[in-house]
């Protein structure tokens, strides 16, 4: 009974992800930051935004985001934001 019950229940793992604030205020707007807060409440996420995050190339040109320390870019903030949901899955 407590396999089935372990696999039942079995709680998912947290997600980490590292935003650069440069890159933030580069390409979200008020109708994304909305989006962007609703997501990062779910009690999955664990996040953190630094000053920088030593992507530079990557930062002038895309919305970017580090999940569990891989990369993640996309060509605008929603398409971003899109990419994050679907780590949770």
């Amino acid at each position: 009974m407590k396999n089935f019950l372990t696999k039942v229940f079995t709680k998912k793992e947290k997600i980490q992800i590292e935003f650069c604030q440069n890159n933030l205020d580069r390409f979200l707007n008020e109708q994304t930051v909305a989006d962007y807060g609703k997501f990062l409440a779910n009690p999955r996420i664990q996040y953190k935004e630094y000053e920088c995050l030593s992507e530079c190339k990557l930062c002038k040109t895309t919305p970017y985001a580090k999940v569990n320390g891989q990369i993640l870019s996309g060509e605008d903030s929603k398409d971003l934001l899109h990419q994050l949901q679907a780590e949770l899955k």
